[in-house]
């Protein structure tokens, strides 16, 4: 059944028995254009923020021959002494790798940073067969790790390989790779803010940023993003350097409509998520999203400049939505985005918008934590007791016996650490924290007393008879009985640490 705007599917069949074969449906989005739309949601009834909530995207479109812009590129990397192995050898692989993407008509640079920087040329490269070998001999001898961790002067030294870009037809890129923080973050941000009145290039820089590990501030490196009309992503498992970070270059070096501006609001006031908007490539949907005062046009009109240097223009149609919630899968991005500016303009006023939309959406933020609470008028707890109990005993968290509350750490990123970075620590990475004599605590309480009961040879002999079918019931019958809280009744019988 199709429907304007709507397609839908029906099928009925008469079946002799019921199958426990996943039904499997696909589809394939044949549009070759450009297309998009606008979603717009009235807030809901307890939301602190009483504006209109939208939510417009584009989509590049299935075809992969559309042209793309031609691409300037300068690869600032840390080789500060903290990016000592795995990090940097990573970083120095995605490069090369990255470099190898590049055509004969692009031009490119490299430049190592720690305390000083090292620039692999005065001047933008041609991206010929030569120049990619020599900069990847270059980059096998200059990637050193040692020294400290400057940003702001290699940076302003690939500002100035674009002054004299007189090309309206290729994108400037720079992309940033770091697992540090420095005290001049705030100024660096101020001066990619003045930049596009500064330079000279035809069209801004596009700064994308990677940020390795915890120790960096990824606030920081998203504003950055942000006032690049760039992306941001962050590698905070090692394994994951060399994807994200090819990943990243793949989206930015793909643009395939630039210049994008929205017209045709009318509104009183609007907020976007974010502020500037980036470009459309064909690696990845534009989303932007944002909250607004004022009647809301029936469509919007966006422009944008094509590859080929013709003008880009699509009216997106505005539809009302009551089936999902906005604000709920926009909560965690918005929250993020005006973090990043409060931590810049240091606002107590953002800060406080940050902890309420935490507070509402129930997300942990930098300004908020989470505290559960324990029911103690000696009646059965109520389930956040229970979570509580069960939390600090997966965690190992230490929880006084006459303790009523339980502060949650760790749930969120921080705005980076000066001293590790000084100090060239290794980048930090999320992961979860041995628990110290897990075994022996258990064997010496209540699962100690049931393992003495058990003779191990004999539990052994016992498996090796159980068959595939009772090994298969077995697991259903945990599952089923996970699924009825079994843990819950566990942890209130078992009062060990073993859990």
């Amino acid at each position: 059944m199709r429907q304007a705007g709507k397609l839908s599917l029906s099928y009925e069949a008469e079946v002799q028995a019921w199958s426990s074969i996943d039904f499997s449906l696909s589809y394939i989005v044949s549009l070759t254009d450009i297309v998009g739309g606008v979603l717009l949601q009235s807030p809901f009834l307890r939301d602190f923020d009483e504006r209109e909530i939208f939510c417009l995207y584009l989509y590049p479109g299935k075809s992969q021959d559309r042209k793309v812009f031609r691409k300037n590129v300068v690869f600032i990397v840390d080789i500060s002494g903290s990016m000592k192995g795995s990090p940097l050898e990573s970083t120095k692989n995605a490069l090369i790798a990255s470099l190898s993407h590049l055509n004969a008509q692009d031009t490119f640079n490299i430049i190592a940073f720690n305390g000083e920087f090292y620039s692999f040329s005065g001047l933008m490269e041609p991206a010929t067969v030569e120049k990619l070998l020599s900069a990847t001999k270059w980059v096998e001898a200059t990637f050193i790790a040692n020294g400290g961790t400057n940003i702001l002067n290699p940076l302003t030294q690939a500002m100035k390989l674009f002054q004299n870009s007189t090309a309206s037809d290729s994108i400037p890129l720079i992309f940033l790779v770091t697992d540090g923080t420095v005290e001049n973050e705030r100024q660096i941000c101020n001066f990619v803010k003045s930049c596009p009145t500064n330079g000279q290039p035809v069209r801004t820089p596009r700064l994308c940023t990677l940020g390795i590990g915890l120790y960096c501030n990824h606030y920081f490196l998203q504003m950055l993003a942000q006032l690049g009309r760039g992306h941001y992503d962050a590698a905070y498992d090692l394994d994951s350097i060399s994807f994200r970070m090819q990943r990243l270059f793949r989206t930015a070096s793909s643009v395939i409509v630039s210049d994008i501006t929205l017209g045709g609001l009318g509104l009183d006031s609007v907020e976007l998520f974010p502020p500037y908007i980036p470009d459309l490539s064909l690696e990845s949907p534009l989303m932007i999203s944002g909250r607004c005062n004022g009647t809301f046009p029936e469509s919007v009109k966006v422009t944008g400049t094509l590859a080929d240097m013709t003008k880009f223009e699509v009216d997106l149609e505005v539809q009302r939505e009551k089936d999902i919630q906005l604000t709920n899968i926009l909560a965690k991005r918005h929250m993020d985005l005006v973090t990043s500016q409060a931590w810049l303009l240091e606002s107590a006023e953002l800060v406080e918008k940050v902890s309420k939309m935490s507070i509402q959406h129930k997300l942990p933020s930098e300004y908020t934590c989470m505290v559960l609470v324990e029911n103690s008028d000696g009646k059965k707890a109520p389930e956040p007791m229970l979570i509580k109990r069960a939390y600090s005993k997966l965690s190992r968290q230490r929880l006084e016996r006459d303790s009523q509350k339980l502060f949650l750490g760790g749930m969120s990123l921080g705005f980076g650490d000066l001293k590790a970075t000084a100090n060239n620590v290794s980048p930090a990475i999320k992961e979860a924290k041995p628990s110290e004599g897990l075994l022996e605590k258990a064997t010496s309480t209540c699962c100690g007393r049931f393992a003495d009961n058990c003779c191990g040879m004999c539990l052994l002999q016992t498996c090796r008879f159980a068959n595939d079918q009772c090994t298969i019931v077995c697991t259903q019958l945990c599952a089923a009985l996970a699924c009825f809280e079994l843990i819950n009744c566990c942890i209130e019988l078992c009062d060990c640490d073993c859990l």
